[in-house]
């Protein structure tokens, strides 16, 4: 074994999102997950701190989101429409998932293996819940971002996203939607 895992991260930067739309500008997933990590980092503080409720530890958060979409490396990024399409494909899709995540595990050095099992694939329910909702958060400000450069193809996943979010029923993610979530439509001057 070469130990090819961090040289197939750093790989993340070549892999686009958004496939499908018209994008104002692009989006990879070393740049989504970064922002992914950040906001689930957050939304465990938001938790934790403001709410004062249980939950899962923010630095364990945002490691998970880190690395939430490192399959991806080697799967490459399925468009929601695609993979949600039917509960047949999101399940096979699943199963590439996890066999990607092994996959990525065996790049490691043996030592290292059991550090990175509970993030690439992804085992402990809090945090996965609180990255999946730091995901759909991190699509939605990407929406309001193209909306705001005059971009109407993202109305809709914006309003989809929207949706789903609330579906979610997080008390955290909830408090940010209402408390940080009008700011990202603000421009430099206005922040």
């Amino acid at each position: 074994m070469s130990n090819e895992f961090y040289a197939l991260m750093g790989r993340m930067r070549n892999i686009t999102r958004w496939s499908l739309m018209r994008n104002t500008f692009s989006e990879n997933i070393q740049e989504h997950s970064h922002q992914v990590a950040m906001l689930a980092h957050g939304l465990a503080l938001i938790r934790r701190e403001i709410l004062h409720l249980d939950g899962p530890d923010p630095d364990k958060c945002a490691v998970a989101a880190l690395y939430h979409d490192a399959t991806e490396t080697l799967t490459g990024d399925m468009p929601t429409p695609i993979k949600y399409y039917n509960a047949d494909i999101k399940a096979a899709y699943k199963q590439v998932e996890q066999i990607a995540g092994q996959r990525l595990l065996e790049m490691l050095p043996e030592e290292l293996r059991p550090f990175y099992e509970p993030v690439l694939m992804e085992s402990d329910a809090e945090i996965r819940r609180i990255v999946k909702a730091a995901d759909k958060l991190s699509a939605y400000i990407k929406c309001v971002e193209e909306q705001k450069a005059g971009n109407s193809e993202f109305e809709s996943a914006a309003r989809q996203t929207m949706a789903s979010m609330k579906e979610m029923e997080l008390e955290e993610l909830d408090w940010f939607i209402a408390e940080c979530l009008p700011a990202f439509s603000l421009n430099l001057d206005q922040l």
